[in-house]
């Protein structure tokens, strides 16, 4: 019990240091709650997930639960510009199929290739898109919708719904949802790509 308290202080205190010291590229001071997760990932068709790309992982609050579902051959690349979160995340996950990447979500294209990938099936994204610097948002939303296989889709939950203005180029399908059990409640999107795109 006391080991257990210990990790959960010290993932806690991981994030809000991270949170301190780039306040514009964390989305929350706290992270998502096990509701959020459920839902965001209720759409991901787990059998036909060869690669799932998270942007922002901070300290895994969504890598587990990805790794729990996903196939045994499969493989969760998450990228951070935060060393604080890759350096966590590298320390505490040692799954064969987990690869934390110190990078921007803009690069992302150019690191699932590197990752011996052509296209992504899902992306995850918590970014608070509203706060990124200039240009990066839009930039973000195009590099992944290049980078995601036909049927695949860009999972994002934000506080706002900024987001679904820089995924609406590009993404003609967008469903959205809520989620009231989150600190705070939190705008859910999932746009998908179709054939067409």
């Amino acid at each position: 019990m006391k080991a257990r308290t210990g990790r959960l202080f010290g993932q806690w205190g991981v994030f809000f240091r991270g949170f301190l010291e780039h306040p514009k590229m964390v989305g929350s001071i706290i992270p998502s709650s096990r509701f959020t997760i459920e839902k965001m990932l209720a759409p991901v068709e787990w059998d036909d997930c060869k690669l799932f790309v998270e942007y922002g992982p901070g300290v895994g609050t969504f890598c587990q639960p990805v790794l729990d579902r996903l196939r045994r051959d499969g493989t969760l690349i998450v990228i951070d510009t935060n060393p604080l979160y890759i350096d966590y995340l590298r320390k505490t996950i040692t799954d064969s199929r987990f690869h934390a990447v110190l990078g921007s979500a803009a690069e992302v294209e150019d690191i699932v290739a590197r990752h011996g990938f052509e296209q992504a099936d899902y992306v995850l994204s918590g970014l608070p898109f509203s706060t990124l610097p200039d240009g990066v948002a839009p930039a973000i939303a195009e590099a992944t919708h290049r980078v995601l296989r036909p049927g695949g889709a860009f999972l994002v939950y934000q506080f706002t719904a900024r987001a679904r203005d820089y995924m609406a180029p590009h993404f003609k399908r967008i469903d959205d949802g809520f989620e009231w059990l989150n600190v705070l409640p939190c705008k859910l999107f999932w746009g998908w790509k179709s054939d067409a795109d």
